[in-house]
């Protein structure tokens, strides 16, 4: 298995249902944090509206991101999200 089939391919579960694939778990962590850091300074330090603000610009991010992730999965096959429980 190849990274980019590691990274891309979606997840069963043991019940078999889809969950997204290790790239769009890392895109999530990715654009919380670079986020976070953006809005920092410009909010302040103000938690609420830091908070606010962090919503506000991943959630369009976050659609887009996982779309063209999207994208790229559907060329590959699902994989088992835990390989030893059949």
């Amino acid at each position: 298995m190849g990274v980019k089939e590691y990274l891309f391919a979606p997840r069963r579960d043991h019940r078999g249902w889809s969950t997204p694939s290790e790239a769009a778990r890392l895109f999530f962590l990715l654009t919380l944090i670079v986020t976070g850091f953006w809005a920092w300074p410009i909010t302040e330090g103000r938690i609420l509206l830091w908070f606010s603000l962090v919503v506000l610009v991943s959630t369009p991010l976050l659609t887009i991101g996982w779309w063209l992730i999207s994208l790229i999965s559907n060329r590959y096959a699902p994989l088992k999200m835990i390989r030893h429980v059949e």
